[in-house]
């Protein structure tokens, strides 16, 4: 889900941004700060804006810097274990797939994208479900559950493991739709049984 967060903090403006425009100098640190960095409390920050109420500066011992108290805006995009959430199939491999949750990726492992038996048709590129014959492959829609999060202090390193299990999850073709089993032949070599007379 993605968030606006409303925070107030204190800010160091080093002396290389003397003479800039005091609200510019502070939307530059904040952002070099914040932007695309996974934060414990809010998650993959995506953008700082409205950089207001800022105070006038001080200095400490043996710093250069000035610091000013700051109120700004940040735009957030946030997860939590159990969550469902909608989003784009982005790669097929060999052990799963991944989905794309707005600026980060999760992945399905291939124990936990269904209960149907699956193939990997590489000249296709998608996953086949043997029993029902539905298919899986980049671009298509899927609900998701959250499993696990593995949180590091940057998107790359940050790890979202999902399934699509449960009822109601999925492909959204596959929500729509029950299954329809493929229709067998009858074995080859494979004798028929007879039904029994009275006797």
């Amino acid at each position: 889900m993605f968030y606006v967060y409303t925070i107030k903090d204190t800010i160091n403006i080093p002396p290389t941004h003397f003479g800039e425009d005091l609200q510019k100098a502070a939307e530059t640190i904040l952002r070099k700060r914040h932007e695309r960095l996974m934060e414990k409390d809010f998650g993959v920050v995506l953008a700082v804006f409205n950089v207001r109420d800022i105070s006038d500066g001080f200095i400490m011992p043996g710093d250069p810097s000035t610091h000013h108290q700051v109120t700004f805006d940040m735009l957030a995009f946030n997860i939590e274990v159990g969550e469902i959430l909608m989003g784009e199939i982005s790669e097929l491999v060999d052990f799963g797939c991944f989905v794309r949750l707005g600026p980060i990726d999760g992945l399905v492992h291939l124990s936990q994208i269904t209960n149907d038996f699956i193939t990997h048709d590489r000249k296709s590129a998608a996953f086949v479900l043997r029993n029902s014959g539905r298919t899986l492959k980049k671009g298509d829609v899927v609900y998701t559950k959250v499993s696990t999060i593995s949180l590091k202090n940057n998107i790359k390193d940050t790890k979202i493991a999902l399934t699509m299990r449960p009822e109601g999850l999925g492909k959204y073709e596959w929500i729509k739709e029950p299954i329809k089993p493929r229709e067998r032949g009858p074995r080859r070599g494979g004798a028929q049984s007879k039904p029994k007379g009275k006797k």
